[in-house]
């Protein structure tokens, strides 16, 4: 459960109304769970977006707060594609980054939507992005518990590594990707495998996802078995979360995993 705006302390508050003014509005986001606050602020002098999350001790963060910290570092590497970062600010018990407010809607992956175009702009990019030498999180260690040799997701690519609908936000021709909580290093073409189970999600079918992956050099370059690798480890992965602490929003994703999974087995 996320905690309220009255609960930061008056440090926090103070900077975003030296941002947003006197405060008229607090609205909580709809979706996303990698902070204890995220809202947008409506203030006499317009709008901010502010992540918060408490430590779990002063001198210890817990995984919200490492979230933030990830968001913070790869702010301004990444400013063709993430809204700016304004200000952040740390106290003893929390860390907050205050983001200048992006007035858009959310994307439409579904089949023929015009923002396919616009998403696949902004994966072209990315893949063009040099990985900044501090993102050494690798993104296979997140399989390699699975007894299985993920070394093939391996490589430089700077990877965002969740391109769902909530985390691209919609202004006119442009993209702006939020949540950069997971941040990695890897093989360019995972980037791709990730967004597979929102697009079947989104009514593709596995068939017309390969079709639509196909315009990417990293995806027609990747190993078939790599591919292969990624889906059914991924499947294994998120079957045993699924089991382990089932949220709502889990069994429609892990039902598009385990469809990728069985159309590359």
């Amino acid at each position: 459960m996320r905690a309220g705006w009255g609960e930061l302390p008056g440090e926090i508050t103070r900077i975003v109304k030296e941002h947003a003014g006197t405060v008229a509005a607090v609205v909580p986001a709809a979706a996303g769970n990698h902070a204890d606050i995220a809202s947008t602020v409506t203030g006499s002098r317009g709008r901010v977006f502010i992540k918060a999350a408490r430590k779990a001790s002063p001198e210890t963060d817990g995984p919200e707060a490492r979230s933030l910290r990830w968001e913070k570092a790869i702010n301004p590497h990444v400013a063709e594609f993430a809204p700016q970062l304004l200000h952040a600010v740390e106290t003893d018990e929390w860390i907050a980054l205050i983001f200048e407010h992006v007035d858009g809607r959310k994307a439409d992956h579904a089949p023929g939507s015009p923002d396919l175009l616009l998403l696949a702009k902004t994966i072209h990019a990315l893949q063009a992005t040099p990985c900044p030498a501090f993102v050494q999180r690798q993104v296979e260690r997140r399989w390699t518990d699975l007894g299985s040799d993920a070394s093939p997701m391996a490589g430089t690519a700077l990877l965002h590594t969740d391109l769902n609908t909530d985390n691209l936000i919609i202004t006119g021709d442009r993209v702006h990707v939020v949540d950069w909580a997971f941040v990695s290093r890897g093989a360019a073409w995972v980037e791709l495998a990730q967004l597979v189970p929102w697009l079947l999600g989104a009514g593709h079918t596995p068939q017309a996802a390969d079709e639509w992956l196909a315009q990417f050099p990293s995806w027609l370059e990747a190993p078939a078995t790599a591919i292969d690798l990624h889906a059914q480890l991924h499947r294994k992965l998120w079957e045993g979360r699924l089991a382990l602490r089932p949220e709502p929003w889990m069994p429609p994703y892990v039902n598009a995993v385990r469809q990728w999974a069985t159309h590359r087995q």
